[in-house]
């Protein structure tokens, strides 16, 4: 049995965005030792957003003129963990070397940020090094805070307890399912943003077809405990979804934010954020199997710098993704205050915006990129079944096929399972996937949806 600050550090810490980066060498440095060190772009952070960018610009800028900072050593596709939480996929698959996604041209400072001078195009690193710019692309992700839910992350060395958003933890999930004798099955939304926030559904979809495969199902009570007051945050995927969970005999609790994990009683504990109370009234439910989605916040160099919001975000314009005090820094994906969905079809879509954008201020010119918003989630809803959420700023549908895929779909599973991991390894990353807004204009005829 590990120790609480074992255990502690090791999860609490858990490096996030669209796509995570774990490493046992994280720290490690192939910088110079010259403690001064300058580029033209520096891209902070080295997930899906950081990858991209660096691989639009660092040939356009050349070599030596680009530079990412991340101590990471392995690049995670994140996403992929739903289906190795679902039993149908390899945790191995869902990562390569940070070395062989970091574009040649771009100069691989392998350390991490720990605080910004923006007045003074500075950044500095952990390993005491001073990084200056002419222009700066923030893209640090948002990290996972298992530590805020009491009693948790220790709970995860205890039968049961598991959670498809860490690596640590992700193969935990098909051994619940397995192990699953009788009980309730609970499932968790957090009282924060969250990174993919169809995820939580899609492990319980995955693990009611599971129990209904093995014959397990009549012994088993699904829960949805979600912190929202609304089953998914776009009216028409919302309204879809619970007829789903109904259908499947979910029981669904709107406005329930779990606070607590007793891993001995095997009982998990959830305040109701409708309670007018202080402190809030709070409800306990046994458990045999337990998926957790974590409370997530920003990084915490990011959230004592002078580029955030209140609330540690990154603030820019959420049309030109442009910093709104800096004009020369950007941002990128899950840490900036955009509010759209956290997915990789998001920053597909910011990164065409953010090309333009950037391309234009150092030609000093107008921005002429603007972001409508759009992200996707492809909502697993069993085993060949998915329902391809997409939508904009106002949670309107922006569907790219030309068919309802507020439907569940067969062909939209075969989309998540078989074609977005090689869309995002070969395209994405490289620099060549901006959205699918040239598929939409084509299946609809050039209309402008």
């Amino acid at each position: 049995m590990l120790s609480k600050s074992i255990i502690s550090s090791r999860f609490s810490h858990i490096p996030c965005g669209t796509v995570g980066m774990i490493s046992p060498q994280a720290f490690s440095t192939t910088a110079s030792r010259e403690e001064k060190k300058s580029y033209k772009l520096v891209v902070v952070g080295g997930g899906s957003g950081g990858i991209t960018m660096s691989a639009k610009f660092g040939s356009k800028l050349g070599k030596g003129n680009t530079a990412i900072i991340e101590p990471m050593e392995t690049h995670y596709y994140q996403p992929y963990w739903t289906l190795v939480g679902g039993g149908l996929k390899n945790v191995e698959n869902s990562g390569r070397p940070m070395k062989s996604v970091i574009p040649k041209t771009v100069d691989w400072i392998k350390d991490r940020v720990v605080s910004f001078e923006p007045d003074k195009n500075v950044v500095h690193t952990q390993n005491g090094h001073e990084v200056s710019y002419e222009y700066m692309i923030v893209s640090m992700g948002i990290k996972l805070d298992f530590q805020k839910i009491k009693g948790l992350p220790e709970a995860f060395q205890t039968p049961g307890v598991c959670s498809n958003y860490s690596l640590h933890t992700v193969t935990k999930t098909p051994q619940a399912m397995k192990d699953f004798k009788e009980g309730n099955a609970v499932f968790t939304l957090p009282n924060t943003p969250i990174k993919c926030a169809g995820a939580p559904q899609k492990v319980m979809y995955l693990t009611d077809a599971y129990m209904r495969k093995v014959g397990k199902r009549d012994k088993a009570n699904f829960i949805y405990n979600t912190a929202l007051g609304v089953m998914f945050s776009a009216p028409k995927y919302a309204a879809e979804l619970l007829e789903v969970a109904k259908d499947k005999g979910i029981a669904v609790n709107f406005q329930h934010n779990l606070i607590e994990v007793n891993s001995v009683k095997k009982e998990a504990t959830f305040e109701k954020l409708s309670s007018d109370k202080e402190p809030k009234e709070t409800v306990t439910y046994p458990y045999e199997m337990l998926h957790v989605t974590p409370p997530m916040s920003t990084p915490e160099q990011l959230q004592k710098s002078p580029l955030v919001d209140a609330s540690g975000y990154l603030t820019v314009n959420k049309h030109t993704l442009q910093h709104v005090k800096y004009p020369n820094i950007f941002g990128i994906g899950d840490c900036t205050n955009v509010p759209t969905s956290k997915t990789a079809a998001a920053i597909a879509s910011q990164s065409g915006v953010l090309r333009k954008n950037l391309k234009a201020v150092m030609a000093g010119q107008p921005l002429p990129g603007q972001y409508n918003g759009y992200t996707s989630c492809p909502l697993i809803t069993g085993y060949n079944k998915c329902i391809l959420a997409e939508f904009d700023f106002d949670l309107k549908p922006l569907e790219t096929f030309p068919f309802d895929q507020g439907k569940e779909s067969r062909l939209m599973w075969h989309v998540k399972k078989d074609f977005m991991s090689p869309l995002y390894w070969h395209l994405l990353l490289n620099g060549w996937w901006e959205g699918p807004w040239l598929f939409r204009k084509l299946f609809h005829l050039g209309m402008s949806r």
